[in-house]
């Protein structure tokens, strides 16, 4: 371990060795008063300028630590002038808005990127988000290009942090914590993500060591912001996959804002083109709105709602999956009868009314409601033949079964209901007292949970019925014959009445200040967290943990641009629902919350290449976790040992190189290597569900110089494969497989026929600010990635095979965007 850190200490050493001048950024888009790009704006310092491209970006170099007056000047356009002096290495956003009038309206500065990068968040640009194709394309998508963030399933909008599972990460919406279903299994069920990227205006990631103001999860927060409307527009979407439509307008006084978005989305064109014929008929659809009234400018009130409704009906007919090897393949072969019929309903609401006392305090008072109703109803038989492949070119039975080893059945049944209502009221302040930053919160959240849970499973094998595992006598058929009664091979049934209330506070300090000549930065907060457990047959528990946090970052003042950051504390992620209901169903009260020990050096490097701005971004970490609460993921469905009987560690180094490879583009690259291990009643440490070892990815965004209205984007990961190769029943010392590799590489091409630059008075694209037709390909290789193994036992061999569930092959999809 201590040659770990000395690695990466030296790493950073070396960096520092190469110098760059003292200089900073300052880049942007110029709008005119109707918010379109202006090009060919003279931008001008001194001797020195540029100008502003025919999407109306611009990026010029000026002095650091020196007063510099810049000019943008256009002929048919109003001049700015105005004053700046930037820190060694700064990156200012700075977007003016030229007008015609004489009176020239006031400029606008979006983002000064440096207060991010002390905190360790990375901050995405939406419009990125937007454009970017995948198989489940958004937000989500996004961050799967990151380093330390995994998902080996395109059609989940779920990722794995650090080593983390799916239920340790915090989404915030405006402020307000937004949750997810609880019985979706597999991926193809999920749908769309309770975020909207039509509404959006900012993203923040967090992958880890982030501040006590962000709530007690273990491994990530994603802070979304939506759009604030400065005039009306509409904005659709739509493809094969289904579509999208979001208004947006404000009120003449200026006091009333509103955003509403409504989308629809159909996964037959992905799930059609799997290796299973099915009849599919899923549907997912939902509404979602911001409004804000300003009462004056002291006083905000805004509403944020969302209802989804989720229907997906599966009905399964048949199956072929050929694997083995190529001397030896084998094929399995299944029927089926029967469907699945699962339904999710959820409805959301939240109030934030914000008081702005003075410049230096904001007190806010949110209360937020979440329901959620679903249903997943589920009888499907399935007849197996598992057997030898015809692998004779020149006949006619090429890839047929011609010698069965081994035929059965297995017939799934459910009966699972879920109602769940939780409700949230919580106060913020934020007070600013010369260059220190206090910010404070309390919060009360009631959970009911309403849950029956009916699964049961019977599988045959040659005729012969499979009892339950570890059961005795163990299964010797058809050798010697079992008299004893039938049992089903997994059976679990089970009736949860619970109610969960939680108190949860934080008080946080910051200050920025120096050291010599180097700017620092220091943030100390404490969190605590109370949490009681009842319900119907439940013994009821109470909790409490506290959870300290402190980051510290420091900009040297040297000739290179470098800033290092150093983030530490005690994490705890008290159990939520899914955590107490163990294998069987049963909820566990007294389950403790699972505690880690976060530790993050992390090393920013600004600098210039080819005259454009360029970061790379490293971060190394280490996590000890203690009353780790074992689980195994089946898809996406993780099933809880409800239980405190493991303790794990973590541990890895996360890159990211990102910049302008094109000008007025951001692209990037990432590497990501992770180590994570548990040890479960001290058995010896095993790699953790989520030991996802390597990760490298990129995404390249690029025009074509000939015809620069077709833009290209490309989406590329590949991830080593995950433990999980095994039965979800199965002792995890007794089954360490891995799946294979995920590689995946997705494309688009956009036509753009109207945008700013290219506009129309007369003919049918008048009505147009903008308009796009796109193409694009998902898996572009072809790639046979794997989720799941399914587990087919030779009753004669004694033998069972692992036979993958293959995710999404090659696919095509058609989209257009509009804006009116």
């Amino acid at each position: 371990m201590k040659a770990f850190f000395y690695s990466v200490f030296a790493f950073c050493l070396l960096i520092s060795f190469s110098g760059i001048s003292q200089t900073a950024t300052i880049k942007g888009v110029i709008l005119d008063s109707n918010n379109v790009p202006v090009s060919n704006v003279n931008i001008t310092w001194n001797t020195s300028g540029t100008t502003s491209n025919n999407n109306g970006f611009y990026t010029l170099t000026i002095p650091a630590n020196q007063d510099v007056f810049i000019e943008f000047s256009h002929l048919s356009l109003k001049k700015i002038a105005s004053h700046f002096n930037l820190k060694n290495g700064e990156i200012l956003e700075f977007n003016p808005v030229m007008n015609t009038n004489t009176e020239q309206i006031a400029t606008v500065i979006i983002n000064n990127s440096n207060q991010r990068d002390v905190e360790g968040i990375i901050t995405l640009n939406p419009e990125t988000i937007r454009k970017i194709p995948g198989a489940n394309a958004g937000i989500e998508n996004l961050l799967l290009t990151l380093p330390g963030v995994s998902n080996n399933n395109e059609l989940s909008t779920q990722y794995a942090v650090r080593g983390g599972n799916y239920d340790e990460n915090l989404v915030y919406v405006n402020g307000i914590e937004v949750y997810r279903p609880f019985l979706i299994r597999s991926g193809q069920q999920e749908g769309l993500s309770f975020v909207n990227t039509d509404l959006v205006q900012n993203v923040d990631f967090s992958a880890g060591g982030f501040q006590a103001k962000y709530g007690d999860k273990l491994s990530s927060v994603l802070d979304i912001t939506y759009k604030t409307p400065y005039q009306f527009a509409i904005n659709t979407d739509l493809s094969l996959l289904g579509g999208s439509v979001s208004v947006e307008n404000i009120s003449k006084d200026s006091k009333f804002t509103g955003i509403a978005g409504l989308r629809y989305r159909d996964n037959s064109l992905l799930v059609n083109a799997k290796e299973t014929e099915t009849n599919f008929q899923p549907s997912f659809s939902d509404i979602q709105t911001f409004l804000t009234y300003k009462f004056s400018n002291k006083f905000h009130l805004s509403f944020l709602g969302n209802a989804s409704i989720n229907k997906y009906n599966y009905q399964p007919e048949t199956r072929q999956t050929n694997f083995g090897t190529f001397s030896e393949p084998i094929a399995l072969l299944v029927f089926y009868e029967g469907q699945e019929k699962d339904q999710y309903r959820t409805i959301f609401g939240a109030l934030k009314g914000t008081y702005f006392a003075n410049d230096n305090l904001n007190l806010k008072l949110l209360s937020s409601t979440y329901h959620t109703t679903e249903e997943e109803y589920f009888d499907i038989l399935a007849q197996y033949r598992l057997g030898e492949v015809n692998t004779d070119i020149g006949g006619e039975d090429l890839g047929d079964v011609e010698y069965s080893r081994g035929i059965g059945s297995q017939l799934n049944h459910g009966r699972n209901d879920l109602d769940a209502l939780i409700s949230n009221i919580e106060h913020k302040g934020d007070y600013k007292y010369n260059s220190h930053r206090f910010e404070w919160s309390v919060k009360y959240t009631h959970e009911n949970i309403r849950d029956r849970l009916i699964e049961w499973e019977v599988i045959d094998s040659a005729g012969f019925s499979i009892r339950p595992p570890k059961t005795l006598p163990s299964n010797e058929q058809p050798y010697i014959a079992y008299t004893g009664p039938l049992e089903a091979f997994q059976n679990v049934r089970s009736v949860n009445k619970t109610q969960i209330d939680r108190i949860q506070a934080y008080l946080q300090w910051s200050k920025r200040s120096t050291i010599g000549n180097s700017d620092v930065w220091y943030n100390a907060g404490i969190r605590a967290h109370n949490w009681s457990v009842r319900g119907l047959g439940i013994a009821t528990s109470n909790q409490t943990v506290i959870s300290p946090r402190g980051q510290f970052a420091i900009k040297p003042d040297w000739e290179k641009d470098m800033l290092f950051r150093l983030a530490t504390g005690l994490y705890y992620q008290p159990p939520f629902y899914r955590e107490l209901r163990d294998a069987n169903g049963i909820v566990q009260p007294n389950v403790k919350a699972q505690q880690s020990f976060h530790f993050v050096v992390g090393n920013d490097y600004s600098f210039q290449l080819w005259n454009r701005p360029f970061k790379l971004t490293s971060e190394a970490y280490y996590k000890h976790l203690n009353d780790v609460n074992p689980y195994t993921i089946e898809n996406v469905r993780i099933r809880y040992r409800a239980t405190n009987n493991a303790k794990a560690y973590a541990y890895g180094l996360d890159m990211r190189l990102n910049g302008e490879f094109v000008p007025g583009t951001e692209s990037w690259f990432s590497f990501g290597y992770l180590k994570t291990e548990e040890n479960i009643n001290n058995q010896g440490y095993i790699s953790r569900p989520t030991d996802q070892r390597l990760k490298f990815a990129a995404l390249f965004q690029d025009y074509v110089p000939n015809v620069p209205n077709l833009k290209l984007y490309l989406n590329l990961v590949y991830n080593t494969g995950l433990p999980g190769g095994s039965p979800s029943y199965a002792n995890p010392y007794e089954y360490q497989n891995r799946l294979p590799d995920y590689k995946r590489a997705d494309l688009g091409l956009q036509f753009v026929l109207v945008d700013a630059n290219k506009r129309f008075n007369s003919g049918w694209r008048k009505p147009f600010k903008s308009m796009s037709f796109g193409f694009e390909i998902y898996n572009v290789f072809d790639v046979q990635n794997s989720i799941t193994n399914t587990w087919v036992r030779d009753v004669y061999t004694k033998r069972q095979y692992g036979i993958p569930n293959y995710l999404t092959p090659r696919v095509f999809n058609v989209r257009t965007t509009m804006k009116f």
